[in-house]
């Protein structure tokens, strides 16, 4: 921290893109001569136990790379092309992390799109992206054909919705009917039928309201209901043949933990609640948890820091450590909004959007909320790598911040 904050504050931006490029350079490098410890090659082995994990410094340089390009006056978030550009800054890094593989890591690339957000990327395209992720990922432990069932009667509420006030109480009751025999027809396993019914009903209801009432609402309704469809299929298929076999057993855990074997995937998960939950409102007290000091918990000192911190301290001791994080992140985006350059304050909110991913993955992760991918939870987790990389990150915020004026 004392060595970063002592450098010169313009030099990070002087040379933001040759840190990025160096960045990109040792997640190639790692690759090849890299050290697989859980099944990821994702470690620099330097003997002795010494190990670097340069994903984590990644995530520094593509901070201040992004921060670098969308602050120079010459590039706005206005054009698409400078869109596309801003989006590649981090989708690089995430690639590479992905073939590791390292999907954690790569997740926490993806929370730069706050930065966007935050500069005036469009909304609307958050929305849409959280919806299609959401399809997909109902989409691999569901089957396709009940999915678009249900996305066939919202798109006929929808629809009906839109017509008139007069016929639009004769078209809800046919929802309703719809809705009551695509029921039965799942009831009594006639899946495919109820489907076929339902399309064919969605089809003819909206030529009649395109055609009739000369409006696009039709139109994009049932384009929205295709790509749906198109995205919940190729979820199932891809889940079912190309994902591996424990990034399944992660997802089963996740979604559907009643079918994960709970002496095999779910243990972790299992028996983190149960450390979490033991814990009570006040917790066991400092080393005293069984679960934690006996070690059931694997990764525990790692990735599943927080079942310790829930069966010690309890309730409380886990709303002191989120009140803290909270406080961390309200305190960097009050540096970035009191930014006179552009670099400073997107390179804030970069530093905002890393910690945030961090610690909501990290603390959901122990209790089922989100997948279990390996992330830790910054200044609590055991790692060098993790904890150099988010030093360097704060001192040379508040390095920058001194010199705001």
């Amino acid at each position: 921290f004392f060595l970063a904050y002592t450098i010169d504050w313009k030099f990070w931006r002087n040379v933001a893109n040759s840190i990025y490029i160096v960045s990109l350079l040792s997640l190639v490098a790692v690759l090849i001569f890299g050290k697989t410890i859980n099944g990821s090659t994702s470690w620099f082995d330097f003997g002795g136990g010494i190990t670097l994990q340069p994903s984590e410094f990644a995530k520094f340089g593509t901070c201040v790379a992004l921060a670098s390009y969308l602050g120079s006056y010459a590039h706005g978030l206005k054009s698409f092309k400078t869109q596309l550009y801003a989006i590649s800054f981090f989708l690089a890094p995430m690639t590479l992390t992905m073939l590791q593989p390292d999907a954690g890591s790569a997740l926490v690339f993806g929370g730069l799109f706050i930065v966007l957000y935050r500069e005036g990327f469009p909304g609307g395209v958050f929305v849409v992206g959280f919806i299609a992720g959401t399809l997909l990922v109902l989409g691999f432990v569901n089957p396709p054909l009940h999915l678009m069932l249900g996305m066939a009667g919202i798109s006929l509420l929808i629809l009906a919705w839109n017509m008139p006030k007069q016929r639009r109480r004769y078209w809800l009751l046919g929802f309703v009917l719809l809705a009551c025999g695509g029921i039965y027809a799942f009831a009594t396993g006639y899946s495919m039928q109820a489907l076929i019914g339902s399309v064919a009903l969605l089809l003819a209801f909206g030529g009649y309201h395109w055609f009739r009432l000369k409006r696009s609402v039709a139109g994009v309704v049932l384009l929205c209901f295709m790509v749906g469809s198109s995205l919940v299929s190729l979820s199932n298929f891809a889940f079912n043949n190309f994902l591996a076999s424990h990034h399944k057993e992660r997802i089963i855990v996740w979604l559907k933990p009643s079918e994960a074997d709970p002496q095999g995937a779910a243990y972790n998960l299992n028996h983190s609640k149960m450390a979490i939950g033991s814990g009570g409102l006040l917790g066991k007290g400092y080393l005293k948890g069984n679960l934690t000091q006996g070690n059931f918990v694997p990764e525990q000192i790692t990735d599943f820091i927080f079942c310790a911190v829930g069966e010690e301290q309890g309730f409380m001791g886990t709303l002191v450590i989120l009140a803290l994080f909270l406080l961390l992140l309200w305190r960097i985006i009050f540096l970035a909004e009191r930014q006179r350059s552009d670099f400073n304050r997107l390179y804030a909110y970069g530093v905002a959007s890393i910690i945030f991913i961090h610690f909501v993955v990290n603390i959901g992760m122990t209790m089922g909320l989100v997948p279990t991918v390996g992330i830790p939870l910054p200044f609590l987790s055991k790692g060098g790598s993790s904890l150099l990389g988010f030093t360097l990150m704060l001192a040379v915020l508040l390095k920058l911040d001194a010199n705001r004026n």
